[in-house]
């Protein structure tokens, strides 16, 4: 998340170009992907593009649109290779909740039909969650009801799966759509990815099926290296400079005490009000807090002096980032994240 956003804009993207391009690159691109039999899958980042490589296997192509940490997706301009690229998807991962907002504009551009997975619905803190897995409970227990007998209200249904899917895109105030932190949302994402392939490609669905079951195997050693650092350290107090990590952060059991208003402020490029800064400031003079967290990808001057006033009392500091860095799955991506809190915390 860079400084200064601004709103998102789906540029022309060349109109006449595209045209072009869409006139063989599209038509070159359907023709290997079916003499190949590998399914395309378009992911918004790289840190799902990986999760669908750890699932998919070499049964998948997958196309990642931000891969580097000078891209934001908030206000990511996507190209024409990126409009191919859904256009051509039969599958496309994205993180929603206002994140990514970009991707809804390319499928909306191209008239693509592929199915789309979003992950921020799969987090227990999304609005309507713990509904929808009540509905699911309901529909898998005794009396549950079949079908819509009405086409009336399958047309219902259809128009309220519609709204849910636009709300999903939105930015929906109070909610952490940094979702990818939380490993248990990444362990369902993954079981609907090895799904939606299996559906694509039935003869397969065993092989996504064993590979999702083997990536929650390691997302299970992951959040027991969570709960070492919960053990010890439970109630810890850490300071993030925005939500990126709050996820992970809770899931160690720590104590996130940073002001809403000065991590809002800095996720969406403003400045922190001298009121919120001076509290802020205020917290790592006491000597509670006892790890700062910043983001790679975020800076400015408020950000600057958290880190300053962190460095002089003696409190640890550690970054993280949003994309998957380099060489990094994103099982060794969060491993490497959880011993940075733990040596952080053990001193």
């Amino acid at each position: 998340m860079i400084p200064n956003r601004r709103p998102f804009i789906l540029l022309g993207l060349a109109a006449a170009s595209v045209l072009t391009l869409a006139g063989c690159a599209s038509a070159s691109t359907a023709a290997d992907d079916a003499a190949d039999g590998r399914i395309s899958v378009v992911a918004s980042t790289n840190v799902y593009g990986q999760i669908a490589e750890e699932v998919g296997g070499d049964l998948v192509d997958v196309t990642s649109i931000v891969t580097s940490d000078a891209q934001d997706p908030h206000s990511f301009e996507p190209s024409a290779r990126d409009q191919l690229a859904v256009s051509d998807a039969d599958l496309i991962i994205e993180n929603g909740g206002g994140y990514d907002a970009f991707i809804d504009a390319l499928i909306e551009a191209g008239g693509s039909d592929a199915h789309v997975i979003t992950a921020a619905e799969f987090s227990h803190d999304y609005p309507g969650a713990e509904d929808h897995a009540d509905e699911e409970e309901h529909a898998d227990g005794e009396g549950a009801t079949a079908e819509p007998t009405e086409t009336g209200d399958a047309h219902g249904e259809d128009e309220h799966a519609e709204e849910e899917h636009d709300h999903a895109h939105e930015h929906i105030e109070g909610f952490n759509e940094h979702v990818w932190y939380d490993p248990h949302t990444i362990e369902h994402v993954a079981e609907a990815i090895a799904e939606e392939l299996g559906e694509l490609s039935p003869d397969d669905a065993e092989t996504f099926s064993a590979n999702a079951e083997a990536f929650a195997e390691e997302i299970h050693a992951l959040e027991g290296g969570l709960e070492e650092i919960a053990a010890t350290h439970t109630g810890a107090q850490v300071f993030v400079t925005e939500p990126v990590p709050v996820y992970l952060v809770q899931a160690a059991g720590l104590e996130n005490v940073t002001p809403d208003a000065f991590s809002e402020a800095v996720e969406e490029g403003q400045d922190v009000a001298p009121a919120t800064l001076l509290e802020s400031l205020g917290l790592l003079e006491s000597g509670t807090v006892r790890l700062v967290i910043t983001n790679t990808q975020t800076g400015g001057a408020e950000t600057t002096q958290i880190v300053e006033a962190a460095e002089a009392g003696g409190i640890p500091l550690i970054a993280f980032s949003e994309t998957l860095p380099e060489g990094e799955t994103y099982i060794s991506w969060m491993q490497a994240n959880t011993e940075a809190l733990s040596a952080a915390l053990d001193g």
